[in-house]
This record gives structure tokens, C-alpha cells and sequence, in this order.
């Protein structure tokens, strides 16, 4: 399998950003900090009238875990629909059943409506009970990439499992590593793991042009900044594809 850089972006600056770094491939979600949702349908059209490489597209209906109910599986489903017709190159999906395994029969219905695009294993994966058993399951439904950090908070945590999962994948289906991926920890990871698939965001961040401030009032997560924008480094995918190059 040739190596692939794919870059997570959230907005139409990071993805041409990523793709002046080198990235292969884009996965367009919205709402990065918190671990990504899905997209507007303006913002994919936006991204893919810019940029060349091929976008697949993050599809979450919330944050939090991946236990759905029915109207969030509903939501789900059209929106795998949507962007399938409106000619995404792949759909980054994961919903696992009250146990903690994969839901194969929401899983196949979702795969189903992709009407052939390309479907990735999102870090859903990462906590699921069983990852061995979730890598068949991904293997029998028809899913050809599996997005994981190893089930650690990043993928250098998680070398051990990622190189068991490479040996287990065996070429039936791609481990691509994702967790805190930069140019050293694809330096790291690769001789450890085999790995050659990494996903990074390659965000920096960067102070608003914003001259007036409210600075007591905060319209989400108090944590975050109102006044604070994340974009995609070029510098850190260009960095990144170079040790990928090298590999």
C-alpha cells in the first residue's frame, strides 16, 4: 500500500492550507475542537472547488460517544446519503452497539447508502471493547481504512497495538495511525509499527483580528477562547510529508 497523509480540517482556509503542505487526502468535519462533527453541505462544495486532492467526509451527528438513538442513526443515515450523492470520495464513520462492540447492522446500513465510496473506521474504534474482534468486523463489512491512536490519548502511546493491528490488517484493510501526529511521531511510529497511513490536523493557533473584546462572556466551552482560530499549519503537513517521503 502506498503511504498516505491525510489531514483533518474544519474549514475552507485549513484545507487549502493542507494541501499547499503536501497533505493526499482531506477528512472535512466541522467543529474540530471537539473532536469533530459533521460538515455543511456548503462547506464541502466550498472545499472541493479549491482544493484537488480527494476529501472524505467525518459524519457524526454530536459529540460525546457513539451510541445513537434512532433519530440520531436517522440523521446519520441522510447525511451518509447526501454527501455520497454529492460525490465525497469517502464518509469516516463508527457507531458501537450499549456493550461496546461495533454495531454491524447499523454499520452495514450505513455503508450500504455510500453507494460504493470509501469508508473509514473512525476512532470510534479506539473505544470499543474488543479491538481485534472490531478489526474482523471492519474487515467482513467492506470498510477498506481503520482510523486509531491504539486505544491510547495518542498514537506514540498506542505503538504497541497499532503494530498488532498491522500484522493482524494483514493488507485486508488499512491501519491508519491518528492521535497527535506530526513529523516526529511519524518518525517514530513507522519502524515501530509498519504503519504508513497518518491522519493529523496540523493546527496552530491564531489570534483573532478581533479588536473589541468581551473577554467575560463566553458563547461555548469556557475553555476555549472566543477571540482564538484554529487552521491547519502548512509548515507541519509540509514537515510531515517530508518524513513520510523518506519512509
Amino acid at each position: 500500500m502506498k503511504p498516505v497523509l491525510e489531514v483533518c480540517a474544519h474549514s475552507v482556509e485549513s484545507a487549502v492550507s493542507a494541501e499547499r503542505g503536501g497533505a493526499m487526502r482531506l477528512e472535512l468535519c466541522a467543529n474540530l475542537m471537539i473532536g469533530g462533527t459533521s460538515p455543511d453541505e456548503d462547506l464541502f462544495r466550498m472545499v472541493r472547488e479549491r482544493v484537488s486532492v480527494p476529501v472524505r467526509v467525518l459524519l457524526r451527528p454530536r459529540c460525546g460517544d457513539f451510541l445513537y438513538t434512532e433519530s440520531e442513526f436517522e440523521l446519520l443515515c441522510r447525511q451518509v446519503k447526501r454527501f455520497a450523492a454529492l460525490g465525497t470520495d469517502g464518509i469516516v464513520i463508527g457507531v458501537l452497539t450499549p456493550e461496546g462492540d461495533l454495531d454491524e447492522e447499523r454499520m452495514a446500513k450505513l455503508i450500504s447508502l455510500a453507494g460504493g465510496c470509501g469508508v473509514t473506521l473512525h476512532r470510534a474504534f479506539d473505544v470499543c471493547r474488543d479491538p481485534k474482534e472490531a478489526l474482523e468486523q471492519a474487515v467482513s463489512l467492506g470498510m477498506n481504512t481503520i482510523l486509531t491512536s491504539g486505544q491510547q490519548n495518542s498514537a506514540v502511546k498506542g505503538a504497541e497495538l497499532l503494530a498488532e493491528l498491522q500484522r493482524q490488517a494483514a493488507g485486508r484493510i488499512r491501519i491508519q495511525a491518528g492521535g497527535g501526529i506530526c513529523a516526529d511521531a511519524i518518525r517514530e511510529l513507522y519502524p515501530k509499527t509498519g504503519v504508513t497511513a497518518y491522519h493529523m490536523s496540523g493546527k496552530i493557533e491564531l489570534a483573532s483580528p478581533m479588536q473589541y473584546r468581551k473577554e467575560n462572556v463566553n458563547m461555548g466551552l469556557p475553555s476555549l477562547s472566543e477571540y482564538t482560530l484554529y487552521r491547519t499549519d502548512v509548515k507541519a503537513v509540509r514537515s510531515a510529508r517530508a518524513v513520510l517521503e523518506e519512509l
